[in-house]
């Protein structure tokens, strides 16, 4: 289990020791596959086997990328709240759910990742700039879209306290490292998913509230309320086109 556990960064240290150890072995002892060349500015590149292992190691950073770094966390969450304000425990169920944000966060997303195709993965593949250069590039658009969709307040707090930890200033803008920028978007988001979340659970309440005063004034206090309001929630959410309602005001909320 420690082993299993601990795999992850026995690989990544794996990465950075076998080019080191790859060009300080004398000529015709080392693997040639593993080789880090530099040019005649002084860039470095690792070796194309290398290469692939590194990005073997990142696939396993993915997840964690799409759910924190684009618009999946505030769409699974109103739409989580959503199926609780209507009273529906299971349905739609959780893969219908993650299924239905993870393709609309690739139609919100899917300009940025465009950007990101065309600056940093074609010129890559074409062997036109490095791995780090393309890492770099792909950056900006990212950098930019979590920026735009970030509080003030809340970028401003984990910037002090970065400056607290670090004792150097974090900058403004495009200067703004990931590291500050991310906490602080993902606060954001949890924030924005909440208010929206009030805002659906208005109208159903207000339902359950006319239900149970209308039981109590016939005096069905044993009746369970949730049980007559939930076809007229059901039915009030599909007179309304609900779902479209809700799926495009969650695209527009990102300027879409």
């Amino acid at each position: 289990m420690t082993l299993r556990r601990n795999s992850p960064w026995l690989l990544a240290l794996l990465v950075f020791l076998l080019p080191l150890l790859a060009h300080a072995a004398p000529s015709g002892a080392g693997v040639p596959a593993l080789t880090y060349t530099t040019d005649d500015a002084g860039n470095g590149q690792y070796s194309v086997t290398l290469q692939i292992l590194a990005i073997m190691t990142a696939l396993s950073f993915i997840p964690s990328a799409v759910i924190m770094m684009t618009s999946f966390t505030r769409i699974i969450v109103v739409l989580a709240i959503l199926r609780q304000a209507m009273g529906l425990q299971q349905t739609p169920s959780n893969q219908v759910l993650i299924g239905m944000t993870l393709f609309l966060t690739f139609f919100i997303m899917y300009p940025i990742f465009q950007d990101i195709n065309t600056r940093a993965v074609q010129p890559y593949i074409a062997e036109e700039i490095t791995p780090l250069e393309a890492l770099e590039v792909a950056r900006g658009p990212i950098h930019a879209f979590m920026l735009g969709q970030t509080r003030q307040n809340d970028l401003a707090m984990f910037s002090r306290l970065s400056q607290q930890q670090t004792g150097t200033d974090v900058g403004e803008g495009e200067d703004i490292p990931l590291s500050v920028l991310i906490p602080a978007f993902v606060t954001s988001e949890l924030k924005t998913a909440f208010q929206i979340g009030f805002l659906l659970f208005i109208p159903f309440l207000i339902i359950d509230l006319v239900v149970a005063s209308v039981l109590m004034a016939m005096g069905m206090m044993m009746l369970s309320p949730l049980i007559i309001s939930l076809p007229f929630k059901i039915m009030m959410f599909v007179l309304v086109d609900g779902w479209a309602l809700v799926m495009g005001s969650m695209a527009a909320s990102f300027g879409v």
